[in-house]
This record gives structure tokens, C-alpha cells and sequence, in this order.
């Protein structure tokens, strides 16, 4: 893969690690950062190697602390709106790659942050991790798809609550409100979203990947159209090697060797 500066890419056993590399600034993310990320991704998701995904941020402190202020602030209005919009096509990109994608959120996950966080699959999360949507604070809106995600996550009335009043919360109420799975302390943060991957690595790579399509389509659009994809993508398992071998393993009492197809 290409040599990146923002982002960080390393590839262990299947498991692609994507790190936000800006320590300087929280892994704030400016127009190069999304740039970077935008062509890293394009990568990724061509990569038969890569089996899942997470990202993290670079350091003890921020998985992202938010979109770069410095950069934002002399923005106009058209540029402000052209920015919104490719943090939005990003990370729409993000979640929607094949590959399931953890969030490891290793420290501040605020504004861009949380936005990214809310893209991937899967969050799981520090104990020292903070959460909050705090553009309000500064006379704008989330950008980067904010006030979609997060509403769809834990619903309109805490998500109206969180923007605005532009709160911090911490890991366990982010917990508690649905915004992430599972909370470990600091030290072990990496250790526990290997093993989410390498769990998901075991099961069926394309049954994962087409309930993630269904899921992922199910969500916008109505409840009929939802499951007439599911039953389509369902019906595309009984073509495939790994059906027949989950299903023979499971009759013959071993486990399952599947090979991704």
C-alpha cells in the first residue's frame, strides 16, 4: 500500500490496523487527514489479505479529538459545506468497506472523532475514552454525518440531547446509552478488539460481510424492502463453499474450516 503520513496502516495476520497519526494535534482531522484516509480505504477494501479492520487512534490520549479548528475557522460557507461533505463521503466509504471495522477508542473520540467512531461497526472502548458532539459550542453543526448517526444510535431524543448541549460523556455513559459495545480498561483496549477480530475471522468471511450489506441497507430503507435484501442475500449464502462447510461441520460436530468463498 501507498506510504501515508496522517494515517498509519499494518497488516497482522488478516487484521488491518488503521491509526490516526497526528499526535501533535489530538489526531485531529484536517483536509489531508481525509484525503489520506479516503485512498487508504480505497486500499483496503481491494485487499483479499484484509480480513477486518480497526481503528485507532495514535497515542494515550485521543482516538480523534475532532475536525481541525485551525483549519475550519477562516472556512467560507461553501467551503465549510464541500468539507461537511467529503468528511461525509469518507466516511461512508468506512462504513460500507466488505471488511467489518472495529473501533478501538483508545482516548478523546469528540465532534470528527465520535463521527468516525459512530462509521465503523463496532466500538469498543477505553475506560478512559470520551465521547461528545461539542460543535454547537462553536457556532457550527456536526459535519461529518453526526446528526444521522448518532440519532440512529441511540435515538432522536439523546442524540438531540448530546448536540445540543455539546456534553462530554464518558465510556461507561456511552455505554449505557448504546453508543458503544463494550468497555475494557486502558491497557487492554487492543488486546480485546483482536479478539473481536480474530472471532469474526473465524465465522463465515462472506456470510459476515453480506449481513453487514444487509444490515447496513436494511437501515434506509423501509422494513419490506429490508427483507426482500435479506432474503436475496440469503438465498446467495447456498451458493457459496463456506455454507456448505458450516453446515457439514456443524452435522459432523467439528469446527468449521471455511475458506472465504
Amino acid at each position: 500500500m501507498t506510504d501515508y503520513e496522517n494515517v498509519l496502516f499494518e497488516n497482522y495476520d488478516g487484521v488491518g490496523l488503521i491509526t490516526m497519526n497526528r499526535p501533535q494535534a489530538l489526531n485531529a482531522l484536517n483536509a489531508a487527514t481525509l484525503a489520506e484516509l479516503d485512498c487508504l480505504l480505497d486500499d483496503v477494501a481491494k485487499d483479499a489479505a484484509v480480513k477486518v479492520v480497526i481503528i485507532t487512534g495514535y497515542g494515550d490520549k485521543a482516538f480523534v479529538a475532532g475536525a481541525d479548528i485551525t483549519e475550519m475557522r477562516p472556512m467560507s460557507a461553501l467551503e465549510g459545506r464541500n468539507f461537511g461533505k467529503s468528511g461525509q463521503r469518507v466516511f461512508n466509504k468506512l462504513e460500507n468497506l466488505p471488511q467489518p471495522v472495529i473501533a478501538a477508542v483508545n482516548g478523546f473520540a469528540l465532534g470528527g472523532g465520535c463521527e468516525l467512531a459512530m462509521a465503523c461497526d463496532i466500538r469498543i472502548v477505553s475506560d478512559k475514552a470520551k465521547f461528545g458532539q461539542p460543535e454547537v459550542g462553536l457556532g457550527i453543526t456536526p459535519g461529518f454525518a453526526g446528526t444521522q448517526r448518532l440519532a440512529r444510535l441511540i435515538g432522536k431524543g439523546r442524540a438531540k440531547e448530546l448536540i445540543y448541549t455539546a456534553d462530554t460523556i464518558n465510556a461507561d455513559e456511552a455505554f449505557r446509552i448504546g453508543l458503544v459495545n463494550k468497555v475494557v480498561p486502558a491497557e487492554q483496549l487492543m488486546d480485546a478488539a483482536g479478539t473481536m477480530a480474530r472471532k469474526i475471522m473465524s465465522r463465515g468471511a462472506v456470510a459476515v460481510q453480506l449481513s453487514k450489506a444487509a444490515i447496513n441497507e436494511g437501515l434506509d430503507v423501509d422494513f419490506e424492502s429490508g427483507q426482500a435484501y435479506e432474503a436475496e442475500v440469503f438465498g446467495l449464502c447456498f451458493s457459496t463453499a463456506d455454507q456448505k462447510e458450516g453446515m457439514a461441520a456443524f452435522i459432523e460436530k467439528r469446527k468449521a474450516a471455511f475458506l472465504g468463498k
